[in-house]
């Protein structure tokens, strides 16, 4: 059964996010990501977690970080209905980036195991099913992501010096650069639309220097 750690962590939940609305936005929308669905997307991608963990971690309310937030029983009536209200509010792209940020989070947990043991476990994704480890909420939740982010930057750093890279950090390695090269090929959003603002904020001082 796999452990609490198996999971990805936010960053690469939203470069895996990213990777595929991306794609989607411009099958399904024909338009590049813009800003707004972008910041949806990556709240969205971590979503599972914000509320599993805590609630878990810090106040053992669950067994497990893999709770109710992580239950395809929940996730998919959840991404319906944001999708219907996006829909119904001319904002597709919203519902869009949520229901990919949230579902590509369940995929991304269950991808690990995959890829490193060659097979798929559902534990993860089907509260109130299945087993679950028990999680001692005493620690409470800063120390248990101190707990497994140690071992997590170890071996990462170890393969890094070593340049022996595990199958999972090489499909990771692989995710980020696909999901970065398709943010600057869709023209850097969230980054591109800060840029406009700040230039835009600035021109009336530059206008006025000159005068």
């Amino acid at each position: 059964m796999p452990g609490e750690g198996s999971g990805m962590w936010p960053w690469e939940h939203a470069l895996f996010a990213y990777l595929l609305y991306s794609i989607a936005s411009r099958l399904w929308l024909g338009r590049t990501p813009a800003a707004l669905p972008v910041l949806v997307l990556v709240v969205a991608s971590s979503g599972p977690d914000l509320i599993d963990k805590p609630l878990a971690w810090q106040f053992g309310i669950f067994s497990s970080g893999y709770a109710i937030a992580h239950s395809v029983f929940f996730a998919v009536p959840l991404v319906a209905l944001v999708g219907l209200l996006a829909w119904t509010s001319n904002r597709p792209d919203i519902g869009l980036a949520f229901g990919i940020g949230y579902l590509s989070h369940l995929l991304g947990d269950l991808l690990p195991i995959y890829v490193e043991e060659g097979e798929i476990s559902l534990y993860p994704v089907i509260w109130p099913l299945g087993e679950r480890s028990t999680t001692d909420h005493s620690q409470g939740f800063l120390d248990r992501v101190l707990e497994l982010f140690g071992p997590y930057s170890q071996d990462l750093g170890r393969e890094l010096l070593s340049m022996e890279f595990s199958a999972y950090t090489v499909f990771q390695l692989g995710i980020a650069a696909l999901a970065v090269c398709l943010w600057l090929f869709d023209g850097a959003p969230v980054l591109r639309e800060g840029y406009a603002k700040l230039r835009a904020h600035l021109a009336p001082d530059r206008a006025r220097s000159a005068d």
